[in-house]
């Protein structure tokens, strides 16, 4: 029977440091790989496939499964069937299209209520305190004056731009002012550039899906 890696001087130490692992609440159960080296050191690695290691601590795939799990959960953001109500109120009260409401939430900020950006745009359609100020003045963290306060803020361009969808959310992003400035076309500015054709392909395959 060949000798195990794990044998000879050193080995209770390893096992001794092995056990502290496994033991310590809350540790993440990866597989771990040991050895110890012919001088006396202890070797232990995450990374399959070096010779003369031995499996010491076998995966979790439960565990490995559920965080999985959350980590798509969380990129993904909130849940959309939250917010069906208000957007479907959102949309008779100021004559917006639901599906470029959930568009423009999908895109803006994946659903999230608490969501802020880097610009301080707030909530789930992500306005900006001036804008909220102009078209409610409530709570942007709030789902139901978000929403609503984004669908009026929408009715808005829709009328300025004679709805013009595409130049609608250049604005939407940009401000009204930038399309204009831009001869009533989408403003040459990079993230607008990206950002109105991300809601459209989403908008438009709502609108297809029926």
């Amino acid at each position: 029977m060949r000798n195990s890696p794990l044998s000879g001087p050193g080995n209770a130490i390893f096992i001794a440091c092995v056990m502290l692992i496994v033991a310590t609440p809350g540790a993440v159960r990866a597989e771990i790989f040991g050895a110890v080296a012919s001088n006396g050191a202890i070797i232990l690695t995450n990374e399959p496939g070096k010779a003369g290691l031995a499996v010491i601590v076998a995966g979790d795939p439960l565990a490995e499964r559920n965080t999985k799990r959350a980590e798509a959960a969380s990129s993904r953001g909130g849940d959309a069937s939250l917010y069906a109500d208000v957007i479907d109120e959102a949309s008779r009260t100021f004559r917006v299209q639901p599906e470029l409401l959930r568009a423009v939430i999908d895109v803006e900020s994946r659903y999230n209520p608490k969501a802020v950006s880097d610009k301080g745009a707030q909530g789930l359609m992500q306005l900006m305190p001036d804008t909220a100020r102009r078209f409610a003045g409530r709570d942007m963290f709030n789902p139901r004056d978000n929403v609503l306060t984004g669908a009026r803020y929408l009715r808005f361009l829709l009328d300025l731009f004679k709805d013009d969808v595409e130049l609608t959310l250049a604005a939407y992003n940009a401000g009204e002012n930038a399309v204009i400035r831009a001869g009533y076309r989408v403003p040459s500015l990079p993230e607008t550039r990206l950002y109105v054709p991300r809601v459209l392909a989403r908008y438009r395959r709502m609108l297809a899906a029926g």
